[in-house]
């Protein structure tokens, strides 16, 4: 099954559970995966995602007064310097509804998202790491960032720290999933203070509310350079490193199987089939482009900023 009609058959398994077997619109089916990627927003486009709200007893303030109070609505001013909580240039489709609860979180999905790396919104110290078992937040994160905020990430298919670990902005905490109460893989996100969620912030700019856009990370995006480490496979033979982002363009040296290389920008070149599928995204590594359809980051899609 190919990447994209994976997607699909998720899609039509969860309209049928949401709306009692209504047919999806037509378009979405003459999306490629490549702009499925790209437009998550128009591939999902006004699909009802849905997860339950938080355990007993870790409820938002507003919630525990007044569904309906959206006092929640103060603006984040001394807020820490938020991010998406995903890696430098990946397209998420966030999603935000007024039955959804917290009513200020937000819901992220993009096609193949299963086991997708989750970062950390913002440093700070791990609070919680639980999991609820087949219920509400299934396994999921808390991270307190100083002076009331704190950020959860629930839904989550894997936690990789622990209660007391300080991590830095852009650090990897987990991956996306669908555990709990959820109706499929995403990642439910939150920024909270003093316990109530408010409407979240990402790179200055406050989420859509309510509806659903595409949001680009700048998670750690021109930080020193330092890149997205990933591993080449191929079936044995070294990959040729180019010029520019295309088969025709010249060789400037070559990667090993198995070699270590880091990512320091992406850019979209010649399609090219590998050993993780088709691909027109090329990987700059500090000599030249390597195809990405053979270089192994642990997600799919784009990583890195774009290249100039």
């Amino acid at each position: 099954m190919t990447r994209l009609s994976s997607v699909l058959a998720h899609r039509i398994l969860v309209s049928l559970a949401l709306t009692s077997g209504l047919a999806l619109s037509g378009c979405i089916e003459d999306m490629t995966a490549e702009e499925a990627e790209a437009d998550p927003a128009a591939f999902f486009g006004d699909e009802q995602w849905w997860d339950e709200g938080p355990p007993a007893g870790e409820e938002s303030a507003e919630e525990l007064d007044a569904f309906d109070d959206l006092r929640a609505e103060t603006e984040i001013s001394a807020a820490p310097a938020f991010q998406l909580p995903f890696p430098c240039g990946q397209v998420w489709a966030g999603q935000t509804r007024t039955n959804h609860s917290p009513v200020n979180s937000v819901d992220f999905n993009r096609t193949d998202n299963v086991n997708d790396p989750v970062v950390a919104a913002a440093a700070g110290k791990v609070t919680r790491v639980a999991n609820e078992g087949n219920t509400s937040y299934g396994r999921w994160i808390e991270i307190d960032h100083g002076s009331g905020y704190r950020t959860r990430y629930a839904h989550l298919n894997s936690q990789v720290v622990s209660v007391g670990q300080s991590v830095s902005q852009g650090q990897k905490i987990g991956t996306v999933g669908s555990t709990g109460g959820s109706s499929g893989p995403h990642l439910h996100y939150e920024q909270r203070l003093n316990g109530t969620a408010q409407k979240p912030v990402f790179n200055g700019s406050t989420a859509l509310f309510f509806g659903t856009k595409n949001y680009t990370s700048k998670n750690k995006c021109g930080s020193g350079g330092s890149g997205v480490t990933g591993t080449v496979s191929t079936s044995g033979l070294p990959l040729t490193v180019r010029s520019s982002p295309s088969t025709g363009a010249t060789a400037v040296g070559s990667v090993a199987n198995g070699a270590k290389v880091t990512i320091t920008c992406q850019k979209n070149g010649t399609s090219v089939t590998g050993t993780f599928g088709t691909t027109s995204l090329w990987d700059f590594i500090g000599t030249g482009y390597v195809s990405d359809a053979y270089i192994n980051t642990g997600s799919d899609g784009q990583v890195a900023p774009t290249c100039n």
